[in-house]
């Protein structure tokens, strides 16, 4: 059986593998290693020094199915600049909703108000927005890859980065996942493909600033394990499978990556065992690389300039200086037995004995790597912070400070608070607490000195928080309503718009509420005006990238699908949002499609602003309307 690491480790072993790591270099680009108090940044001095570590704590924390537990089946759901002429001709036009201004974010769709680039099914169209035709299209799926393996976008000029997510390393399945690889593009004229970068593992985001990309993956120790003797009880099984482990080259934990060139050259490397550290407390059974590209440049002799981590990634966030990667590596073994996470216990204890049951803890890693000069980034520093976070927007840099709200829970309550570290060290500075006892966050946005939190189970409790003195941070106003706000995103001065659920009293979601809030005066925030749709749902309310506004008019648009016993709606409902209210504008819908004899509606995923209109995107295509009356002016079929 293969099977793929990801595990936690103990503590045991873990001064061994610290002490044979004494490099004082920080890997490549990367300068003397910050040295904290309870972080010490240390890359691997040499292979033998890395192989001996993370042998004895993957095989501390090898079970009787390998790593993690038996294996899970699930099925899957179905250089070249911009001249300057052509941008200044450009319309005016929306961009990706991103969270940080300049660091554009990957997506399904982009556009430079002359193009519209989208990808779907494994293949990349362009359209042209004065004509409103499909001018060039290209396949870019693999014989035998499933065509809706997911893939975003990045576009720089004539050059886009298509990103395809592959299949989840952390799973078996049924289905065919396709592979993880990042294929170049170059847009001028018929486009064509200039490079491919299949990188080892998964992929976890993306941040581009300029034309630099800096690409998250994350891979496991790859071992294979024997069959063990049939009928062996857990603890012999787990025995075996420790001195398989134990016998591991350390190729098997080098992230790979294959480099194809515009020739059709192939190259193949390893990270090198100087460019991949490790902070003081890690797992060892997951790598995280990180990627560059530069799109102007293309795939150069250097490949991507990848640099590795000893830590494991799921969340990524990122500033035109900084890369933030989060993770709780220990999520999936919550009452795992002790047994799968330390050695075995002495042969005579009898089989049928159950281990207890031991909990692992409830913490956030936070990774920072410079990314503000040009070619690799530098891994700075390593911290950790109570209780895990819901998304990248828990995460905001201010000031030489990184404020981090997170969830924690235990087995009686939960409670969420905002930690602040400070981005040079990662060590702690202020936070915090008493945010939504017994509930847990929902939303966060940080804007400048002031942070947003909203916290839900029965009611949403909207809190504003001071943070202009890191050290001390605190709560500042509150505001009691039912439902929650999942998403939030800053309106004109003063105001704060929030996209979920309105819910009952007793904490029954009904439908899609979109709120206005008045937050001038930070002690009594207050909701302006409330949009209601029963019996619905959006996508903006987990994807940020859904949600458009528009703030020259307060034109906003976000998809909403509304389902109940006697209809069925499913469009982008177009709003006014200005300082005083929410007001429905109206629905926009693509046409109904056929499939195996059978119609539907297309769900809308996207919306933009180009000029006076409002492009949607759906899945079967492309539609423009008014901005103004909403009168549908094209429809572009893109299968």
């Amino acid at each position: 059986m293969k099977t793929l690491i990801r595990t936690a480790l103990t503590a045991a072993g873990l001064a061994t593998a610290i002490a044979a790591c004494t490099s004082s270099t920080g890997g490549p680009g990367s300068g003397t290693p910050v040295r904290l108090d309870a972080v010490r940044l240390v890359s691997y001095s040499s292979c033998d020094d890395m192989l001996g570590g993370l042998r004895e704590h993957a095989a501390a924390n090898v079970g009787p199915w390998g790593f993690g537990g038996p294996p899970i089946y699930m099925m899957r759901d179905n250089a070249m600049a911009t001249p300057e002429a052509k941008a200044d001709a450009a319309p005016e036009h929306s961009t990706t909703n991103v969270h940080e201004a300049g660091v554009d974010e990957p997506d399904v769709v982009k556009t430079d108000g002359n193009r519209v680039i989208t990808v779907s099914s494994g293949t990349l169209r362009i359209i042209d927005t004065a004509t409103r035709k499909v001018t060039a299209s290209l396949d870019l799926t693999k014989q035998g890859e499933p065509d809706y393996t997911p893939a975003d976008l990045l576009v720089s000029g004539d050059r886009a980065l298509v990103l395809f997510q592959g299949g989840n390393a952390m799973y078996k399945t049924f289905a065919p996942q396709g592979e993880t690889r990042y294929v170049l593009v170059d847009l001028a004229g018929e486009p064509k493909v200039i490079g491919t970068v299949k990188p080892q593992g998964s992929y976890v985001d993306a941040r581009m600033v300029g034309s630099t990309v800096r690409i998250v993956t994350r891979s496991q120790p790859d071992i294979e394990f024997p069959p063990a003797k049939e009928n062996a009880a857990d603890p012999e099984r787990v025995k075996f499978n420790q001195d398989v482990v134990r016998r591991a080259p350390i190729d098997a934990w080098l992230p790979k990556v294959e480099i194809t060139d515009a020739s059709g050259k192939v190259s193949k490397t390893s990270v090198p065992c100087e460019r991949i550290s490790h902070p003081a407390d890690y797992t060892g059974t997951s790598l995280m690389t990180v990627h560059t590209i530069d799109l102007a440049q293309g795939v150069t002799e250097a490949g991507t300039d990848p640099i590795a981590l000893a830590a494991d990634g799921d969340t990524v966030y990122g500033t035109g200086q900084s890369l933030y990667v989060t993770s709780n590596p220990r999520w999936w073994s919550r009452g795992v037995p002790v047994g799968a996470l330390e050695d075995v216990a002495p042969a005579t204890e009898p089989a049928s004995t159950k281990p207890p049951v031991k909990e692992p803890p409830e913490e956030t890693e936070v990774h920072r790597f410079d990314i503000g000069k040009a070619g690799p980034p530098s891994y700075v520093a390593s911290g950790k912070v109570p209780g895990r976070l819901l998304n990248q927007y828990s995460l905001s840099e201010y000031e030489g400070n990184l404020r981090v709200a997170t969830t924690l829970t235990t087995e009686k309550s939960s409670t969420s608070s905002v930690s602040v570290l400070r981005a040079d060290t990662l060590a702690k500075v202020g936070s915090v607490g008493g945010l939504g006892e017994g509930e847990r966050i929902y939303s966060v946005r940080f804007i400048g000195p002031v942070g947003y939190c909203v916290t839900f189970k029965q009611v949403d409790p909207l809190y504003t928080l001071d943070l202009r003195d890191p050290s001390a941070p605190k709560v500042t106003g509150e505001l009691k309503i039912t439902g929650y706000s999942a998403y939030l995103h800053p309106g004109n001065e003063g105001r704060l718009i929030g996209i979920g659920q309105e819910a009952s009293e007793k904490g029954r979601t009904l439908g899609t509420q979109i709120s206005l809030f008045d937050v001038s005066d930070p002690a009594n925030p207050k909701r302006l005006s409330q949009l209601f749709q029963k019996d619905s749902g959006s996508e903006a309310e987990w994807d940020p990238h859904a949600f458009l506004y528009w703030p020259k008019t307060g034109l906003s648009v976000i998809p909403m699908n509304t389902y109940s016993a006697n209809r069925e709606e499913v469009g982008a409902v177009v709003l006014k949002i200005d300082d005083s209210a929410v007001t429905k504008v109206g629905l926009i819908q693509h046409p109904v499609q056929k499939q195996q004899g059978q119609t539907y509606q297309p769900g809308i995923q996207r919306s933009m602003v180009i000029g006076d209109a409002i492009w949607t995107v759906s899945y079967d295509g492309v539609q423009v309307n008014d901005a103004t009356t909403l009168a549908k002016q094209a429809w572009i079929p893109l299968h």
